[in-house]
């Protein structure tokens, strides 16, 4: 088993994205710093378009998360609806 890993920088915009993470990713552990927060997940991780949307309250393109993010490690599978990091065995 291997982690996955994302990183966000710090802002109003991905509060909202790291608490959809989080509710659709209970495996994941987030780890909040002065500038980033960095997550990591067993094996995968999934960010939904509809709850990033749900915490947002307005629309949301899967693409805005690349304006974000700082780092990530996994093999990415994205969709206009779900961005997927996964180890693939």
């Amino acid at each position: 088993m291997s982690n996955v890993f994302i990183a966000f920088q710090t802002n109003e915009e991905t509060r909202s994205i790291i608490a959809a993470i989080a509710e659709d990713n209970p495996n994941a552990t987030i780890n909040e710093q002065p500038a980033m927060v960095k997550i990591d997940a067993p094996n995968n991780l999934t960010i939904k378009r509809l709850t990033v949307e749900e915490k947002m309250g307005r629309a949301f393109d899967l693409q805005e998360l690349h304006v974000h993010l700082i780092t990530l490690g996994g093999h990415i599978d994205e969709t206009d609806d779900e961005f997927t990091l996964s180890w693939v065995q």
